[in-house]
């Protein structure tokens, strides 16, 4: 067997023995060698993912325990399903739902398949140079008065930088409206053993991508529901099988839930005090950053995610992401001004002594950062995400695209909120917002 070259490209990559900064959080050092072997099937020893009776139900009942969940259930679909499953929920027949740019493109064809009508707020640039920032109560608050009919209220919180919005006083607004606060979580299954978990703070439904963090197999995530008034009205937890079973996979994948359930054990019994011991050390290299003047998000944020700014040193986030590969590390993510890098106590602390020293090699700073550009206006809406996602569609140069209607999220990173979503019309201040951020094509709607 010669020609392998997806089997072949990552075995090359093993061979460079970088110090892994990026996801899945096991790090292949928990996970046991046998889970091969546990790639079965449904059978009656096995049970059934979506009508679970016997041994996956009671795994997920276990589960309950990290979280404080009113319920919690696998996906081995990754966080799209759970991200699926809440808008199914929340949504079943459409409507309108508010919901931050800050948002991941799973959860944008989720609203184009349900015909949900989003109701856009932008976020505040409160966490620093670059980043999008949070998204406020008040600014919640008021677009719920002017759409009472509104289903939800969704938000992403952390974001990929590791900012962390104020769940606590999200969830009030929405309570106080009558309305469930559905959470993007992909990034922050850990946060349950930090007291940081949105779950805590009142969020009714969270999507959890375990294996981001989490000592789990790509793929698996948890669906999370809260013990709210709201959840239990909505029947949630009665009905997150049948919203999960509309878009996942009849043959979810066994070894997948197992490690789902591994990690899960792994964080009850040990998991607290593993990671509030990195969050202490992630605090070291983070401080040594600051001393070089680096940027680093302003705030609440994950203390265990390393997201620094370059540009004060002279580098973007992609040039300082070869500095670290050149120095044994590779990150999680780099764009034009942040570097990201994801830690678990799965690094050994050598590895962390590598990522450090590549944080100590980087020169000190010795230019300022211009404040971040203002986002234009939100563009107008031509139509419902659907209508533009399912059309027919043709990428064309962005100077030919104003006035056209796009059939994609333009989403330039940093600051990582879409410019224009499917639907909305291309502005001239659109159009030289992602210009400006190097993005010269764009899918828009066929025109009749």
């Amino acid at each position: 067997m010669e020609n392998t070259p997806l089997y072949t490209a990552l075995q090359a990559h093993l061979r460079k023995q970088r110090a892994s900064f990026h996801t899945p959080g096991h790090r292949g050092r928990f996970l046991p060698k046998d889970l091969y072997e546990l790639d079965l099937t449904e059978l009656p020893d096995t049970d059934s993912l979506f009508e679970a009776d016997s041994c996956i139900a009671r795994a997920e009942e276990a589960a309950r325990e990290l979280f404080h969940s009113r319920a919690t259930f696998f996906s081995a679909g990754g966080c799209t399903l759970c991200i699926q499953a809440m808008f199914r929920l929340a949504a079943p027949q459409g409507g309108k739902v508010i919901s931050s740019r800050v948002i991941h493109r799973s959860a944008v064809n989720t609203m184009a398949l349900l015909g949900i009508e989003p109701v856009w707020v932008h976020p505040r640039p409160d966490a620093g140079p670059c980043l999008a920032g949070r998204l406020h109560p008040e600014d919640v608050e008021a677009a719920l008065e002017k759409n009472p009919d509104a289903k939800a209220v969704y938000v992403t919180s952390p974001d990929y930088y590791g900012v962390l919005a104020d769940i606590r006083g999200l969830a009030e607004v929405c309570h106080s409206h009558g309305v469930p606060l559905l959470v993007d979580n992909a990034h922050g299954t850990h946060l349950a053993l930090l007291g940081k978990h949105p779950l805590a703070q009142g969020a009714d439904l969270t999507a959890c991508s375990a294996h981001k963090t989490l000592p789990v197999l790509t793929g698996g995530a948890f669906l999370n529901v809260g013990d709210t008034d709201i959840s239990r009205k909505l029947d949630f937890a009665g009905r997150a099988k049948e919203a999960m079973a509309l878009f996942g996979s009849t043959s979810p994948a066994y070894p997948v839930m197992a490690s789902l359930d591994l990690a899960r054990a792994w964080a009850v019994e040990k998991g607290k005090h593993e990671w509030e011991i990195l969050a202490c050390r992630m605090e070291k290299i983070k401080a040594e950053a600051r001393r070089k003047g680096l940027l680093l998000p302003l705030e609440e944020v994950d203390p265990t995610r390393l997201a620094i700014g370059t540009l004060p040193i002279g580098m973007s986030g992609k040039q300082a992401g070869e500095f670290f590969r050149e120095r044994g590390v590779e990150p999680e993510h780099e764009d034009g001004a942040y570097l990201v890098c994801i830690a678990t106590p799965f690094n050994t602390e050598e590895e962390l002594e590598r990522l450090e020293s590549a944080v100590k090699a980087l020169p000190n700073a010795f230019c300022t950062v211009e404040e971040t550009p203002a986002l234009p206006p939100l563009p107008p809406v031509k139509t419902f995400p659907r209508e533009a996602v399912l059309a027919f569609q043709e990428k064309i140069p962005m100077s030919e695209a104003i006035g056209r209607v796009a059939g994609e999220a333009a989403c330039p990173c940093p600051p990582g909120v879409p410019i224009v979503m499917p639907g909305e019309v291309i502005t001239p201040e659109c159009a030289a917002f992602l210009k400006n951020y190097g993005l010269e094509e764009i899918f828009v709607v066929t025109e009749p």
